[in-house]
């Protein structure tokens, strides 16, 4: 038999395509064979955090002297759904043959530990590399594979992802129990959901409790411009009371007006950050309809089998400097329907570097979305996958043009002592808010 080095990554999807690149070709029973290396998955997390009467029987029965439940090591458990799977990750990792191991699994926090629990739960010490990619195009795993670093320089996300796992654990199952014991209620607690929960809960009070009032507005048509009536003391614009409406409007009707100034202030608009997966969940839901699981399950596929995009769940909005060249890259391949918008920015030749795209500081797991580099037949398609990598490119795009000039005229306007404000936008339709479809 023929040592091995064991790939594992954190889908089939993605293991098909290190495979490919590896050349590993011949199926097995849940792992890619290629002679000298083997590419195995698992299938999202095959090892939790033990339930706590999987810890202790006498947790079974919920009672409040038992809280708060706080075991000194919670153990790992396999899932009953995906034991298959792990069996054959723990048989591949203990073979003899199997000399070292590349954790391949989503490069982030959560990937990070999905590997660890796997890898803790075998019980087998062998050398790790990683593999850290976040576009699965076959250059980006070539690069990411001469790239690879030990393992170990990523013990301190590990720990991350872990105190994440367990945070969550002891919140959940003590805070759980309490609620359910104090209320005798089936309540679900979490350190996540249940603050997010509080907010809607608050918001929806909050609209609940709302009382509508009627107010009015007196508006003098001055010609060439209107203007609202302004109360010069406290700067409102509404009145409460339809008497002293039609009262101010009936002094000043027909009455001259003195224009008492002209001011104008002009502004640049910074163009918009690149995309994180919150964002772009957001122009996603507010231009396109998508909803924010929808948008992630189109970016992941747009990500795990497209190839277009980089990877989805990113939290961050830069890119690193020394992305500078493929960012460029993926602006001359992208489709002939974007030229016209990428053209300004390519015959400038090298690419600026502003802080608002290129920060090294500012790049957390993962950098911002952008498109991967491979040339895209958007025929080929789905409507809804069409319409998000055209919000990701727009959004690249806009990131390097001008700021558009934006200017502030005000004109406060004198009747018969009673006050009018008038002031307009004006905006040079040059700039980045002709290229992004996003733009507000």
């Amino acid at each position: 038999r023929m040592a091995y080095t064991l790939v594992i990554a954190e889908k089939p999807s993605v293991a098909r395509d290190i495979a490919r690149v590896l050349g590993a070709t011949t199926r097995a029973d849940g792992y890619i064979d290629g002679g000298n290396v083997r590419v195995s998955w698992a299938i999202g997390h095959l090892v939790s955090l033990a339930e706590p009467e999987e810890i202790d029987e006498k947790y079974k029965k919920w009672r409040a002297a038992d809280l708060p439940i706080l075991p000194e090591n919670i153990p790992l458990k396999v899932l009953p759904k995906t034991k298959k799977q792990f069996n054959i990750l723990r048989g591949l990792i203990r073979d003899k043959e199997c000399e070292d191991l590349i954790c391949a699994t989503d490069a982030g926090r959560e990937g990070e530990l999905i590997f660890r629990y796997v890898y803790r739960m075998v019980g087998i010490q062998k050398p790790v590399k990683r593999l850290w990619i976040s576009s699965m195009t076959d250059e980006a795993i070539r690069e990411g594979l001469s790239a690879m670093k030990p393992g170990s320089d990523y013990d301190t996300l590990y720990e991350s992802a872990r105190c994440r796992s367990e945070a969550d654990w002891l919140v959940g199952m003590n805070a759980s129990r309490a609620f359910n014991l104090w209320y005798a209620a089936l309540v679900s607690i979490g350190r996540v959901q249940t603050p997010t929960l509080a907010l809607l809960v608050g918001r929806c009070q909050e609209i609940a409790a709302f009382v509508p009032k009627d107010y009015w507005t007196v508006t003098a048509d001055f010609g060439d411009y209107s203007g609202k009536w302004l109360n010069e003391e406290t700067k409102e614009k509404k009145l409460y009371d339809a008497a002293q409406a039609e009262a101010i409007a009936a002094k000043v009707k027909g009455k001259p007006a003195l224009v008492e100034k002209v001011s104008r202030e002009e502004k640049k608009e910074w163009p918009p950050y690149l995309y994180d997966l919150t964002s772009l969940q957001r122009d996603a839901n507010r231009l396109l309809g998508l909803t924010a699981q929808k948008t992630l399950a189109t970016a992941q596929k747009l990500y795990e089998e497209h190839k277009l995009l980089t990877y989805p769940r990113t939290d961050s909005k830069h890119w690193p400097r020394d992305m500078a060249g493929k960012t460029r890259s993926a602006m001359v391949t992208l489709p002939q329907e974007y030229a016209h918008h990428a053209k300004p920015i390519l015959d400038k030749g090298q690419l600026p570097m502003p802080k608002r795209i290129f920060d090294d500081a500012k790049v957390s797991d993962h950098h911002a979305i952008i498109p991967t580099g491979k040339r895209a037949d958007l025929s080929k398609l789905p409507a809804d996958a069409k319409a998000l990598f055209d919000l990701v490119v727009r959004r690249l795009l806009a990131a390097f043009y001008p700021d558009p000039l934006y200017a502030a005229v005000r004109v406060p306007t004198r009747s018969r002592g009673a006050a009018f404000d008038s002031w307009g936008p004006w905006v040079n339709p040059e700039g980045w808010k002709a290229v992004s479809s996003a733009a507000p």
